[in-house]
């Protein structure tokens, strides 16, 4: 079985560790880093946990054992989805100043055949968690990262070789070069300058144009552009998190969504005074619709681009994390319906801390967020402040 060298996992962590966290910016010694690893990453524990210990902070990982999500879901009654151990979480979030989580899966049909259902009460069950460390990331005391490790069920979906599949992931993430921090932070820096571009343009409205989208999205007040903050590697997308009740027309997706250990193909989505009033998947349609049925699901959460000149992505992989910022001889557009990112509000972040006002500047509040992808060519016109208006994405490129 192909398996990474060590020098490539260590390369990995020093990515993960010294670049993804925040970039060092504001990481102190002995600072907390919990680390989720699950046993289909085995061999990249040891090295993650030497990076963390060399730069003087403090490892707490958490390896879980294959296959226990199934049980769970299998046996828990409606009672045990729905708990949530108040006081251990909070424990949790109080005690860690950064999180890694490092997503491998042994079965990617691990819960094909559980109640989507189920799966979104326990969701649902965990979003007083994920405000918390929402409050703690805006106040600037905490950071995340995810990183992908390669298994043999990952690359069958794909219908790659083990070692096609985590060379991808090398390539992704410029493991191939002798130093992938100063690289990373090299073409960070040049996305950042077309992110800083758009702020620039105070942009009111988006439409998106194409063969198979034509579709208007309102940016909304005090929003700004996020990109390369080290929270996802790889990352190469710029993105906002709009108005959620600004946006009116049709999009359809040629990138299937991988969700619940079922893949979802061709969805087309039409959006009618900010909702979706109609949704269709020609694989896995009702799963699909079983997922717009959940509170403000029916809502645009994030809108994304892709610039092709970044991403060293080739193929899709089945994973968001990835599929996201595919290249592909193209770039990519993308939304997420329900949740939106607190950090794409340009105001008064203390004001985020009261769910009402979060509502009524248009952020959407769902506990999950789901990106669906296209790699087809759209045209993006910017409405500005002025009533003005600029392309600003056009053949898979910015333009600005």
């Amino acid at each position: 079985m192909f398996s990474p060298s060590v020098k490539i996992l260590n390369k990995y962590a020093d990515v993960l560790v010294n670049f993804a966290l925040r970039g060092g910016k504001w990481i102190k010694k002995w600072d907390v880093v919990f680390v989720y690893i699950p046993e289909s990453a085995k061999a990249f524990y040891v090295p993650l946990q030497e990076t963390i210990l060399k730069a003087w902070w403090h490892p707490v990982m958490k390896y879980s054992a294959e296959w226990v999500a199934r049980s769970f879901y299998e046996t828990a009654s409606e009672q045990q989805l729905q708990f949530f151990p108040d006081t251990y979480k909070k424990w949790e979030i109080e005690s860690k100043t950064h999180h890694i989580s490092i997503l491998a899966e042994a079965d990617k049909h691990e819960l094909k055949w559980i109640e989507p259902q189920k799966i979104m009460m326990r969701i649902k069950a965990n979003q007083p968690y994920r405000d918390l460390l929402d409050k703690k990331e805006r106040d600037k005391n905490f950071s995340w990262t995810l990183g992908l490790f390669g298994t043999p069920a990952m690359a069958k979906e794909v219908w790659m070789s083990l070692e096609e599949y985590r060379d991808q992931i090398i390539q992704a993430c410029f493991l191939d070069e002798e130093d992938p921090v100063k690289k990373w932070k090299e073409v960070s820096s040049w996305i950042i300058k077309e992110k800083d571009k758009l702020d620039k343009l105070q942009i009111e409205y988006l439409h998106i144009k194409g063969e198979d989208v034509d579709l208007n999205i309102k940016i909304g007040k005090d929003r700004r552009r996020e990109a390369a903050r080290g929270m996802n590697i790889p990352s190469f997308e710029i993105f906002t998190s709009p108005d959620k009740r600004g946006t009116n027309g049709r999009i359809k997706f040629n990138q299937p969504l991988y969700r619940y250990g079922s893949l979802i193909k061709w969805i087309e989505i039409e959006f009618k005074d900010w909702k979706i009033v109609k949704a269709s998947a020609k694989e896995n349609d009702k799963l699909f619709q079983d997922m717009i049925k959940i509170p403000w699901m029916e809502y645009v959460g994030e809108f994304s681009l892709t610039d092709a000149r970044t991403s060293r992505i080739t193929k899709f992989m089945w994973e968001t994390l990835y599929d996201e910022n595919v290249w592909w001889k193209y770039g990519n557009t993308h939304i997420a319906l329900w949740r939106a990112f607190d950090e794409c509000y340009n105001g008064d972040i203390s004001k985020l801390d009261d769910p009402k006002f979060k509502e009524s500047i248009g952020l959407n509040t769902s506990a999950e967020h789901v990106d669906i992808i296209s790699t087809t060519n759209r045209t993006v016109t910017a409405t500005l402040q002025d009533w003005s208006k600029k392309i600003i994405y056009e053949n898979w490129q910015f333009t600005i």
